[in-house]
């Protein structure tokens, strides 16, 4: 078993000081900042935690070790898990305190997460904002044998094709690691197409509309024919709205392909070939056949990679709802083939 999103949080803006130069340990202090004010989950939201995952002392969930490992790592005797640390820096408007903090927690996570239980991988945590200062961060820590990924939202200030992000998709081949899309962000723009919604749950529900921008996107502007390794895994973005997105693709190419010459093949290879999405959360069909539809319908028996998204909680659980149903060699490639494959693991 590999699972591909576990979340790691900071306990706090104080637990980050030993990480930070003393003028930023001072500037915290004097003017009482807490962290990120934006987070991508309202704290007491039921997808938020799932029960028995907030710590006793009242640190936020899944920012204990103790509690990773005796409810995610050792009961499913997974074998590695994916970090993936929400700690939103792209909401963060001096670039200056943006870069010092995403510096401040990989080391945070070095120190207090990969050094300490080597079934961990760690996800870099980039000022994504600031696409050099990304670059720059990465080639940093990107060496560091626990990390395998870089962390990025899935809602940001411009689509991820844009050439202003290209060095930071130079640094994430160079360094021979995953670009992680993640659900959320908070790049101060609506998260949704037409303007802002009234409640977390239009938000939540719309976030496959800003997973299929970022993947159109990057797919038109030719990243994957100017980065023909990069490897890109869209987390807790659901599945289900990924064949008919890819149909729709498809053949608009091949109506407008002349407009964006660059793109030589049908969309649908490029996503194939480069893309991979983690099965949490399970937005399939409850009948066996409609699900195994579904993945047929993707046209690949690699793109799927487990998660537990732990803390968070779901409606249905991927080993209960999803694998039990489909053929062992299947289930097994979801399980851990597909993403020891992608990580390098």
């Amino acid at each position: 078993m590999i699972d591909a999103d576990v979340h790691n949080e900071v306990p706090n803006a104080q637990a980050l000081f030993p990480y930070l130069a003393e003028y930023w340990i001072e500037h915290i202090t004097n003017t009482l900042f807490k962290g990120p004010t934006e987070p991508y989950y309202p704290p007491d939201s039921p997808v938020a935690a799932r029960p028995g995952s907030r710590p006793a002392d009242k640190i936020p969930p899944g920012s204990s070790l103790a509690l990773i490992q005796e409810q995610v790592l050792d009961p499913a005797d997974v074998q590695y898990a994916v970090l993936n640390c929400l700690y939103a820096i792209d909401s963060l408007h001096n670039p200056d305190a943006a870069v010092a903090l995403a510096s401040a927690v990989n080391d945070w996570q070095i120190a207090e997460w990969l050094d300490k239980e080597p079934r961990l991988r760690g996800s870099i945590v980039v000022p994504s904002q600031l696409p050099s200062a990304a670059a720059r961060e990465i080639d940093r820590v990107g060496g560091h044998p626990g990390f395998v990924q870089v962390l990025l939202p899935a809602r940001a200030q411009h689509p991820y094709g844009n050439r202003l992000f290209h060095p930071l998709w130079e640094a994430i081949t160079r360094n021979d690691l995953v670009a992680g899309i993640h659900f959320g962000g908070a790049p101060g723009n609506p998260p949704t197409p037409s303007g802002w919604p009234s409640f977390f749950f239009e938000e939540y529900v719309g976030m496959a509309q800003v997973f299929a921008s970022q993947l159109t996107s990057m797919v038109s502007e030719g990243v994957f024919d100017q980065f023909p390794s990069l490897r890109v895994a869209l987390l807790e973005a659901g599945f289900t709205w990924l064949p008919a997105h890819m149909w729709r693709f498809d053949k608009e190419w091949r109506n407008l392909r002349r407009l964006v010459p660059w793109v030589k093949r049908p969309p649908s290879e490029y996503i194939r070939e480069h893309v991979r999405v983690t099965v949490q959360p399970l937005d399939a069909p409850r009948d066996a056949q409609s699900l195994l539809q579904v993945i047929d319908q993707l046209g690949s028996e690699d793109m799927l990679l487990y998660a537990s998204d732990y803390p968070h909680q779901h409606a249905a659980e991927p080993e209960s709802a999803l694998l039990r149903h489909l053929p062992a060699p299947l289930a097994q490639k979801i399980r851990g083939d597909n993403a020891r494959a992608w990580y390098r693991l």
